[in-house]
């Protein structure tokens, strides 16, 4: 088993992995398969799938990450996370169909033609009926909601100019035209979003309330 030590280990996972949780408990309680895209460190995998062991959590990111990402789930040694995939949003996407998709701090990090190709991609892999969460900042009519989210826009656009905090109506018309509809927006630390959109269909899912 890989020595502890040589984990990856992200502290904003660590920090933001329970507020996550208590969105997740809800909006994922009738899902039986989830797919993660940008699982990083896997950290939020392993917390995740040994809280809601009803569910599959399938994690993938691209191949760089993985090495890291099996340190996490050797240890844990839990049930229900496969082996995770390689998945990078500009190539070919797994042949898989799931109940949910999961990404954190992901969308600003792309640029903007990865971001439509995420959203181009979802009906590959996401079932009818099925949910879409994002976790991370969201501008809102083209305005930054707090001075923390306008410096870390800077930060990302110093290290790359097509990367940015993404408005979240520019997101909203993605998810629109790969066929979801928005169901909850909700408020979390740190100036965060957690916003879940459904992929249109007779769901008996209940949405989770705005706060």
């Amino acid at each position: 088993m890989p020595d502890p030590i040589d984990k990856p280990f992200s502290p904003a996972s660590e920090r933001n992995r329970e507020p996550i949780l208590e969105v997740l408990r809800h909006t994922f309680a009738g899902v039986h398969s989830v797919l993660e895209i940008g699982s990083g460190t896997g950290q939020h995998a392993v917390h995740f799938a040994a809280a809601l062991p009803h569910l599959v959590w399938q994690a993938s990111d691209r191949a760089s990450y993985l090495p890291g990402i099996r340190q996490w789930f050797d240890e844990a040694a839990l049930p229900n996370t496969p082996a995770p995939l390689a998945l990078n949003v500009n190539d070919a996407w797994p042949d898989i169909q799931v109940d949910a998709i999961f990404t954190a701090n992901t969308l600003h990090i792309m640029e903007w033609r990865e971001v439509q190709r995420f959203f181009d991609m979802l009906p590959k892999v996401l079932r009818n009926d099925g949910l879409l969460t994002i976790y991370g900042p969201f501008n809102r009519a083209g305005q930054f909601t707090s001075e923390g989210n306008a410096r870390f826009d800077a930060e990302l656009k110093r290290a790359n100019p097509q990367r940015g905090i993404r408005d979240i109506e520019a997101v909203d018309r993605l998810a629109a035209q790969a066929g979801l509809e928005p169901l909850a927006d909700l408020a979390m630390p740190a100036n965060n979003r957690c916003v879940t959109w459904l992929r249109r269909g007779s769901s008996t899912i209940t949405p989770a309330q705005n706060r």
